[in-house]
């Protein structure tokens, strides 16, 4: 069996999850056992207009960047791992945190900027435990938005319970606030939280490691409180719907699109698909097995060599950076998670690196 993320102990409570089961009428999906656009470009089009020309595919093809993103150790970091990527651009800039893991197997995070992705391997990281209200505490997996009701930056992550920390600058890592808690948003052993909302709503999706995934709710006006009546959305075997969820918006559509993190027949991470009408909507599969996934080793070049065989916990460009987490169909890229195809070892000490993926089946 191949190990999962543990990022924290799993206290998941199986009666809970049973009750929730119970209550959603939820079928379960069984998983089967070019040029490539800047993000840069992406956003400059996407501030065009509102109107996207295409819609989702039912099938993706993809080009892969080789590592773009790596580990860069000092004295106080020994860090072997860059992963679970977040991005935005703001100012002019692209924004980019990230889970790091050390020589101890310990859990924390990163920062790095710059302005054009050729510069991303050469731009320094900033680790933010340096920033005294985050500190040296375990923090994983974050996602990063601004909130446009409050004019202020979010960033959501891990702590244990789902976390967050606010900011007026996304660019100053010390910026950011001590970390609070999103009360009731989460059940106990589910991680990987995610916020997405519509006009009125907000919500935070997670996962368990184990076949899951959860919604709870607030209004945008109680956001970042009030959260409540969690529900599980979505269930398959463990291994079909592991971790790494995101949501997004398709641009000029009311159509939403749910990726997942899945482990395949050969141990190897990949994403799976599905679209609902709607985030309180049913979900479909979309792109969801491994003979057609989302983004997995088998519909994904690699011009410069397979430097990967795992496509793993990644975020898709966004057309902004707000929180309702919109995507342009026509112009999908991924910044994801890879690694050497022949490390081996315990999960944190795994040599991850962080990627792009370009969408090149286009027909936009």
């Amino acid at each position: 069996m191949l190990p999962g993320r543990h990022h924290r102990p799993r206290a998941f409570h199986a009666a809970a999850v049973l009750l929730l089961g119970l209550a959603m009428s939820l079928f379960a999906i069984p998983a089967e056992p070019s040029s490539a656009l800047t993000p840069n470009d992406v956003a400059t089009n996407a501030r065009a207009g509102e109107t996207s020309s295409g819609q989702l595919p039912g099938s993706f093809q993809w080009s892969s960047s080789g590592p773009l993103i790596a580990p860069k150790p000092d004295a106080a970091h020994p860090v072997v791992s860059v992963k679970d990527p977040t991005v935005v651009q703001a100012g002019g800039k692209w924004h980019v945190f990230m889970t790091t893991a050390n020589t101890q197997g310990a859990w924390s995070m990163a920062y790095t900027s710059f302005t054009d992705w050729s510069q991303a391997g050469s731009a320094p990281l900033t680790y933010l435990d340096t920033n005294p209200d985050i500190g040296n505490r375990y923090a994983a997996a974050p996602q990063v938005f601004y909130f446009a009701p409050k004019r202020l930056w979010y960033l959501v992550y891990q702590t244990g319970p789902p976390s967050y920390s606010t900011s007026t600058d996304p660019g100053n890592p010390r910026s950011w606030s001590a970390p609070r808690t999103f009360d009731n948003a989460a059940g106990s052993g589910t991680l990987d939280y995610w916020v997405i909302c519509d006009s009125a709503m907000c919500y935070l999706f997670s996962a368990d490691d184990n076949g899951h995934v959860f919604r709870s709710e607030t209004s945008v006006g109680e956001f970042p409180g009030g959260f409540r009546n969690t529900q599980l959305v979505l269930q398959d075997s463990k291994f079909a719907l592991f971790e790494g969820g995101a949501v997004y918006r398709v641009q000029g559509t009311g159509t939403y699109l749910l990726m997942m993190e899945a482990i395949g027949s050969d141990g190897r991470r990949y994403y799976r698909s599905f679209t609902a009408q709607g985030l309180t909507g049913q979900w479909q599969p979309l792109a969801a097995t491994e003979s057609n996934p989302f983004a997995r080793s088998n519909n994904v070049a690699f011009p410069a060599g397979a430097w990967t065989r795992d496509i793993s916990h990644g975020e898709l460009i966004r057309t902004g950076n707000d929180q309702t987490m919109t995507i342009n169909p026509c112009r999908l890229q991924f910044l994801y998670q890879g690694m050497n195809p022949s490390a081996s070892g315990d999960y944190s000490q795994l040599p991850w690196r962080l990627g792009l993926l370009t969408r090149t089946n286009t027909t936009c």
